[in-house]
Protein backbone atom coordinates (compact mmCIF):
# COMPACT_ATOMS: atom_id res chain seq x y z
CA UNK A 1 0.00 0.00 0.00
CA UNK A 2 1.13 3.60 -1.05
CA UNK A 3 1.96 5.63 1.69
CA UNK A 4 -0.03 8.76 1.25
CA UNK A 5 1.86 11.79 -0.41
CA UNK A 6 0.59 14.50 2.29
CA UNK A 7 2.06 12.11 4.79
CA UNK A 8 4.76 13.57 7.30
CA UNK A 9 8.51 12.44 6.27
CA UNK A 10 8.96 11.34 9.63
CA UNK A 11 6.32 9.06 9.16
CA UNK A 12 7.20 7.50 5.80
CA UNK A 13 9.22 4.38 5.20
CA UNK A 14 12.89 4.03 4.04
CA UNK A 15 11.73 2.90 0.74
CA UNK A 16 9.40 5.62 0.56
CA UNK A 17 12.01 8.54 0.91
CA UNK A 18 14.08 7.08 -1.47
CA UNK A 19 11.59 6.94 -3.83
CA UNK A 20 10.10 10.35 -3.35
CA UNK A 21 13.85 11.29 -3.39
CA UNK A 22 15.17 9.78 -6.43
CA UNK A 23 12.28 11.13 -8.32
CA UNK A 24 12.45 14.86 -6.93
CA UNK A 25 16.45 14.80 -8.09
CA UNK A 26 15.73 13.49 -11.58
CA UNK A 27 12.89 16.48 -11.73
CA UNK A 28 15.86 18.65 -10.33
CA UNK A 29 18.81 17.64 -12.71
CA UNK A 30 15.74 17.66 -15.47
CA UNK A 31 15.28 21.81 -14.71
CA UNK A 32 19.01 22.39 -14.64
CA UNK A 33 19.21 21.12 -17.48
CA UNK A 34 16.72 23.31 -19.20
CA UNK A 35 17.82 26.21 -18.04
CA UNK A 36 21.66 25.80 -18.73
CA UNK A 37 20.17 25.17 -22.67
CA UNK A 38 18.69 28.29 -22.28
CA UNK A 39 21.26 30.16 -20.65
CA UNK A 40 23.94 28.68 -23.32
CA UNK A 41 21.65 30.01 -25.98
CA UNK A 42 21.03 33.29 -24.78
CA UNK A 43 24.32 34.39 -24.49
CA UNK A 44 24.96 32.36 -28.52
CA UNK A 45 22.45 34.83 -29.55
CA UNK A 46 24.58 37.45 -28.37
CA UNK A 47 28.14 36.00 -29.39
CA UNK A 48 26.58 35.74 -33.35
CA UNK A 49 25.02 39.73 -32.70
CA UNK A 50 28.07 40.93 -32.31
CA UNK A 51 29.55 38.94 -34.30
CA UNK A 52 27.98 40.08 -37.03
CA UNK A 53 28.01 43.93 -36.52
CA UNK A 54 31.88 43.85 -36.28
CA UNK A 55 31.49 42.40 -39.67
CA UNK A 56 29.33 45.13 -40.75
CA UNK A 57 31.74 47.32 -39.29
CA UNK A 58 34.67 46.10 -41.15
CA UNK A 59 32.28 45.87 -44.25
CA UNK A 60 31.04 49.42 -43.78
CA UNK A 61 34.58 50.50 -42.98
CA UNK A 62 36.11 49.00 -46.51
CA UNK A 63 33.38 48.37 -48.82
CA UNK A 64 31.17 51.48 -48.19
CA UNK A 65 33.97 53.85 -47.60
CA UNK A 66 35.60 52.66 -50.79
CA UNK A 67 32.29 52.97 -52.81
CA UNK A 68 31.87 56.81 -52.07
CA UNK A 69 35.92 57.53 -51.18
CA UNK A 70 36.32 59.43 -54.96
CA UNK A 71 32.68 61.53 -54.72
CA UNK A 72 34.06 62.49 -51.31
CA UNK A 73 37.25 63.46 -52.22
CA UNK A 74 35.98 64.94 -55.91
CA UNK A 75 33.88 67.41 -53.70
CA UNK A 76 35.90 68.72 -51.12
CA UNK A 77 38.90 69.59 -53.82
CA UNK A 78 36.39 72.12 -55.29
CA UNK A 79 37.23 74.18 -51.81
CA UNK A 80 40.62 72.45 -50.50
CA UNK A 81 43.85 70.55 -52.01
CA UNK A 82 42.97 67.32 -53.16
CA UNK A 83 45.34 65.94 -50.19
CA UNK A 84 43.67 67.15 -47.27
CA UNK A 85 40.00 66.19 -49.44
CA UNK A 86 41.51 62.70 -49.35
CA UNK A 87 42.89 63.16 -45.51
CA UNK A 88 39.37 64.23 -44.20
CA UNK A 89 37.35 61.71 -46.16
CA UNK A 90 40.07 58.78 -44.80
CA UNK A 91 39.51 60.12 -41.06
CA UNK A 92 35.58 60.13 -40.57
CA UNK A 93 35.25 56.32 -42.57
CA UNK A 94 38.40 55.50 -39.90
CA UNK A 95 35.77 56.86 -37.00
CA UNK A 96 32.71 55.47 -38.39
CA UNK A 97 34.95 51.95 -38.83
CA UNK A 98 36.21 52.11 -35.37
CA UNK A 99 32.49 52.99 -33.86
CA UNK A 100 31.37 50.05 -34.97
CA UNK A 101 33.72 47.77 -34.58
CA UNK A 102 33.20 48.69 -30.76
CA UNK A 103 29.84 48.25 -30.49
CA UNK A 104 30.22 44.57 -32.15
CA UNK A 105 33.56 43.91 -29.44
CA UNK A 106 31.34 45.01 -26.77
CA UNK A 107 28.57 42.59 -27.95
CA UNK A 108 30.77 39.36 -28.12
CA UNK A 109 31.90 40.13 -24.38
CA UNK A 110 28.41 40.24 -23.11
CA UNK A 111 27.98 36.73 -24.36
CA UNK A 112 31.41 35.06 -22.91
CA UNK A 113 32.53 33.54 -21.17
CA UNK A 114 29.67 30.54 -22.75
CA UNK A 115 29.08 28.72 -19.62
CA UNK A 116 25.54 28.50 -17.92
CA UNK A 117 26.43 30.92 -14.75
CA UNK A 118 22.77 30.80 -13.39
CA UNK A 119 22.53 26.91 -13.71
CA UNK A 120 25.63 26.74 -12.08
CA UNK A 121 24.71 29.10 -9.34
CA UNK A 122 21.44 27.45 -8.87
CA UNK A 123 23.34 24.19 -8.50
CA UNK A 124 25.35 25.33 -6.02
CA UNK A 125 22.15 26.82 -4.21
CA UNK A 126 20.49 23.31 -4.99
CA UNK A 127 23.02 21.07 -3.24
CA UNK A 128 23.57 24.06 -0.04
CA UNK A 129 20.27 23.71 0.44
CA UNK A 130 19.94 19.64 0.34
CA UNK A 131 22.96 19.76 2.74
CA UNK A 132 21.47 21.76 4.99
CA UNK A 133 18.22 19.30 5.28
CA UNK A 134 20.38 16.62 5.85
CA UNK A 135 22.25 18.64 8.71
CA UNK A 136 18.74 19.00 10.53
CA UNK A 137 17.57 15.63 10.23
Amino acid sequence: MPAPRDAAPSELPTSELVKRLTEQVRTLVTDEVALAKSEMTTKAKAVGIGAGLAGAGGVFALGGGLALIAAAIAALALVLPVWLSAVIVGVVLLVIGGVLALVGKNRIQAGTPPVPKQAIDSTRQDVETVKAGVQHR
